[in-house]
C-alpha cells in the first residue's frame, strides 16, 4: 500500500517528488513492478526536470525489451492503479522517510546475514559495521544550501557565536589558530627526518587527553607501544630511557593518578606502513563506535605520506596526485566525521638542513599546502638544539593571518618527549615574526642575520 501511495505521489506531486527522490533507491521497493516504475520515474525526472505522465510511463514500458509477459503486465496493472492522492505533504514526507529507514535497515541486515554466512565473496565481515552504519544514517536532508538574504540572521548569530575548538597547551599555537584547532580541518606539520614530526604530535595527543578529549592515533610508521612509550613519557613526566626500569607498581600508580585526571580515552591504532586508507580509518572508527562507544574528539595520523589512497588503490599515478589525493580524503575524513586532523610530511632533500624551510619544500606533491588548512614547518638546527629549542614557520593558515607570529620559538625536552613555551625574549628577535623590528634598515639587517645559521643563537636569544 505505501508503495503505490510512494509511486502516486512521484508521478502527481512535484514538491513532494522533488523532495524525496534523491533519497529513494530501487531496491528499497518489494516487488520488481515497483523496481521498474520507480527506475523509469527517476530516470525521466533525471533527464528532462519534469514529472513523467501516466501515459508516458507506459509508452517507456512498451519500448523496453527486458521484459517477459509476466513482468510487463504487471507494470502496467501498476502504472493503471497510479492515482492523484490528497496527502498531507508533511505526513507522506516523514511516512516516506520512516518506509526508507525500515528498507534500508532490513537490506542491510539482509546482507550481513549472507556476508556472515560466508555467501558474499566479494565482502568479509568486516564490512558489515560499515553496511549497518550506513543503512541506520538513511534520512532526508532538506537543507540545500545558505540563503544570503533570508538567512542573514542566522548567519550574524554564526558570527557571534564561540567555535568549539581544541585548544592548544602551547601559548603561540592558540595565538595563530585563534583559540585552537578547528573541527572539520586538516593540519599538517612539515619537518625533515628526526626534527620532530612525531613528537609533537604525541605531545599534542597527550595534551588533548589531558583535556578530557577522546583521542585517536594511527600510526605507520612506528608500533602501537613505541607510540605509548614517547606518551608515557610526555605524561608521566619521565625520562624516555628511564620507563623500561621503572617498577611495576610505580607505573601503576602513576598511570591510574593519570586516569583520575581525565574522562578521555587515548587509542592508538597501527597499520602497515602504506597499506591503509581512508577506508581502513572509516571502518575503525565504526568499530570503536560500535565496540567501544568511543568517538573521537581529534585524530592524529602519524603519517600522511605513507597511507595508501583509497581513490587510487592500486593504480600507477605519480606522487603529486597520489599524496593530493590522500590529503583530500583526510580533510574529507575529518568533515565527515567533524573533528580536526593532525598529520605530518617530509621535507624534500633541499629542505632538510634549511633553517628557512618553505612551502616549496614539502616533499613530492605540492598538492598538500593547496589541501591543508594550517600547514606549519619545524625547523631544527644545531645552534637550536643547543637551546634545547625547535622552530615553528607558518606557512598557510586559513585560521588566522599567516604574518603574526610567522615565526616563533618553542622549549623541546627530546627525552620526555615535551614542548613547552619558552620566554618572551627568545621570540622578539626572530624575522618576520609578526612583530614591529622599527625601521625598513633594521629589517633587511636582521634578515640578512637570519639566513645565516651562525646566527641562529644571537637571534634566539637578545
Amino acid at each position: 500500500m505505501i508503495e503505490n501511495t510512494i509511486l502516486s505521489n512521484l508521478v502527481f506531486n512535484e514538491d513532494y517528488c522533488r523532495k524525496v527522490i534523491p533519497f529513494i533507491k530501487d531496491e528499497y521497493f518489494t516487488g520488481t513492478g515497483s523496481k521498474i516504475v520507480f527506475s523509469i520515474i527517476s530516470e525521466y525526472v533525471d533527464k528532462y526536470d519534469a514529472l513523467p505522465t501516466a501515459e508516458v510511463l507506459s509508452i517507456e514500458v512498451d519500448q523496453r525489451e527486458d521484459l517477459n509477459e509476466s513482468s510487463y503486465k504487471e507494470v502496467n496493472s501498476i502504472i493503471s492503479s497510479l492515482v492523484s492522492e490528497e496527502c498531507n505533504f508533511d505526513w507522506i514526507v516523514e511516512t516516506t522517510e520512516k518506509w526508507c529507514q525500515e528498507r534500508a535497515v532490513y537490506i542491510a541486515l539482509m546482507e550481513s546475514v549472507k556476508i556472515a554466512d560466508g555467501n558474499d565473496s566479494k565482502q568479509d565481515k568486516g564490512a558489515i559495521p560499515h553496511i549497518l552504519s550506513q543503512a541506520l544514517s538513511v534520512c532526508f536532508d532538506s537543507h540545500v544550501g545558505h540563503d544570503y538574504i533570508d538567512d542573514a540572521l542566522d548567519r550574524y548569530d554564526y558570527y557571534h557565536r564561540d567555535e568549539e575548538k581544541i585548544p592548544f597547551d602551547l601559548e603561540f599555537f592558540n595565538k595563530i589558530t585563534k583559540g585552537g584547532l578547528h573541527r572539520k580541518s586538516l593540519n599538517v606539520a612539515l619537518a625533515g627526518t628526526g626534527v620532530g614530526k612525531s613528537l609533537f604530535m604525541c605531545h599534542v595527543a597527550a595534551s588533548c587527553l589531558l583535556q578530557g578529549k577522546n583521542v585517536l592515533y594511527i600510526t605507520m610508521e612506528m608500533a602501537e607501544e613505541r607510540i605509548a612509550e614517547r606518551i608515557d613519557a610526555n605524561l608521566l613526566n619521565i625520562n624516555i630511557k628511564d620507563l623500561a626500569s621503572l617498577p611495576k607498581v610505580m607505573f601503576e600508580n602513576k598511570v591510574n593518578r593519570l586516569a583520575s585526571k581525565t574522562q578521555g580515552k587515548l587509542i592508538i591504532k597501527e597499520y602497515p606502513t602504506a597499506s591503509a586508507h581512508v577506508g581502513h580509518f572509516k571502518s575503525l572508527l565504526s568499530d570503536l563506535a560500535l565496540k567501544r562507544s568511543i568517538k573521537p574528539d581529534i585524530i592524529f595520523v602519524d603519517y600522511l605520506n605513507i597511507c595508501a589512497s583509497q581513490r587510487y588503490k592500486g593504480s600507477i599515478v605519480n606522487s603529486y596526485t597520489y599524496v593530493k589525493a590522500i590529503a583530500e580524503e583526510l580533510r574529507g575524513l575529518a568533515c565527515e566525521h567533524d573533528v580536526p586532523i593532525v598529520s605530518a610530511t617530509q621535507t624534500t632533500r633541499a629542505g632538510y638542513g634549511s633553517s628557512d624551510v618553505d612551502l616549496t619544500d614539502t616533499s613530492e606533491s605540492f598538492g598538500l599546502p593547496a589541501t591543508a588548512d594550517l600547514m606549519f614547518a619545524l625547523i631544527s638546527t644545531e645552534e637550536l638544539e643547543g637551546m634545547n629549542q625547535i622552530m615553528v614557520k607558518q606557512l598557510k593558515n586559513r585560521y588566522h593571518d599567516p604574518t603574526m607570529n610567522k615565526r616563533f620559538c618553542l622549549g623541546i625536552d627530546r627525552a620526555k618527549m615535551k614542548l613547552y613555551d619558552v620566554e618572551q625574549s627568545a621570540q622578539k628577535d626572530l624575522v618576520d615574526s609578526g612583530q614591529d623590528h622599527g625601521d625598513e634598515e633594521e629589517k633587511i639587517d636582521l634578515v640578512k642575520r637570519f639566513q645565516n645559521k651562525k646566527t641562529l643563537a644571537t637571534l634566539s636569544y637578545d
